[in-house]
């Protein structure tokens, strides 16, 4: 595995043998998240996205190269920066964009916001709120699915886990019960410390012991560990898959390390007082789009003008999904009482599909039963 820091000058280099149509998506993806989380930005300024919003710009390539380096039906955890794993993952810019405006048209029909990004159909459970409580979810899917392939079907463990946290997750005692359990229990999950050197705005070496050699944490669980150069897309797309290939054949869990850095502050609200400008200007020197766009006009898969089509489509699908956003209606008082539970309970109803699922936008309605005021 990598283990080049990301402050590493930018460099050019031979390409492995993918597909160029492959690399030119994962261009696009790259930028179109970028350009997400630009206008996220903006959005947030106008007061057309409330509460807390954490933009992912400068970790675009772990989102990327992780999801390709995996299989579809692998199931993806992450925690509240998480619009560049949903955007990675396949869902639509719309239907992420509509949840961040709080409207209907939303991903979790306006319920979730910024920092809980879900979408099953593409096999992304959730980003979550609480720090490193994604950890014990994410070892929950993986046991999930192993049980599910081993047990009842009676055949060898076919897929792993990826569960995203940042670097001061691991200093939760919940992340630490968790490696141990999937230690314990050989359960194929891969924790993926998005490690941008910052817990919220305090510097790792600060909170966290054995920063420099922060797998160690995961070594002392007898997890298998690794750590990689998060700012560039190819060397995270062929780590990672080496790794979660050993981690579905062998049904282990893994620990990696993923050196990166945000270029952003924690939050829209943080001023970003505690690191120089100096720092910031060194880290957007190894900027992770910059230097994938370097290496593929190096080796002659793209053009100049082919980076700013792409560009241009982007600009054009997140500029739409801000009017789609803009003109999805906010939902209705009555939708308080639905997504309580899976099945009717009460005079709480069952869930509903969200639209950008095809499913209807609300199923509830007001009706008298048995003299009494309930919902259906």
């Amino acid at each position: 595995m990598s283990s080049t820091s990301s402050s590493a000058p930018a460099a050019s280099r031979r390409l492995p043998s993918i597909p160029p149509a492959t690399l030119i998506k994962w261009l696009r993806d790259m930028h179109l998240i970028r350009e997400f989380e630009v206008r996220c930005m903006q959005s947030y300024q106008e007061k057309k996205i409330g509460g807390f919003c954490h933009v992912y710009i400068g970790q675009e390539a772990i989102a990327v190269g992780c999801t390709q380096a995996v299989r579809h039906e692998d199931p993806i955890v992450t925690a509240y920066r998480d619009h560049g794993h949903a955007l990675a993952r396949g869902m639509t810019a719309r239907a992420c964009m509509a949840e961040m405006f709080g409207k209907i048209g939303g991903c979790a029909k306006a319920k979730g916001g910024s920092m809980h990004m879900f979408d099953k159909p593409n096999n992304l459970y959730g980003g979550h709120g609480i720090v490193g409580a994604q950890t014990p979810l994410g070892t929950g899917l993986a046991f999930a699915t192993k049980y599910e392939d081993e047990v009842i079907n009676g055949a060898k463990n076919k897929r792993v886990t990826l569960c995203f946290l940042g670097d001061g997750a691991v200093n939760q005692g919940a992340f630490y019960e968790t490696m141990n359990l999937a230690g314990l229990f050989d359960i194929p999950v891969i924790f993926i410390v998005e490690n941008n050197g910052y817990s919220m705005g305090t510097a790792i070496h600060r909170g966290t012991t054995m920063s420099h050699e922060l797998t160690i944490k995961g070594r002392a669980h007898g997890l298998k560990e690794a750590t990689m150069d998060g700012m560039d897309v190819i060397a995270v797309q062929q780590d990672m898959h080496e790794l979660a290939e050993w981690c579905r054949e062998n049904s282990r869990p893994a620990f990696v390390d993923m050196r990166c850095y945000r270029y952003k502050g924690h939050s829209m609200s943080d001023p970003r007082k505690y690191r120089t400008r100096e720092e910031e200007e060194r880290h957007e020197s190894n900027d992770p789009i910059g230097k994938f766009e370097r290496t593929l006009l190096d080796n002659g898969v793209v053009t100049d003008a082919v980076i700013k089509e792409i560009m241009a489509s982007c600009r054009e699908e997140v500029r739409d999904s801000i009017q789609f956003a803009n003109e999805s209606p906010e939902p209705p008082m009555s939708d308080l009482y639905t997504d309580v539970f899976v099945e009717p309970w009460g005079r709480y109803p069952g869930s509903s599909q969200p639209e950008f699922t095809g499913g209807a936008t609300n199923v509830c309605a007001f009706r008298a039963t048995n003299g009494k005021e309930g919902l259906v």
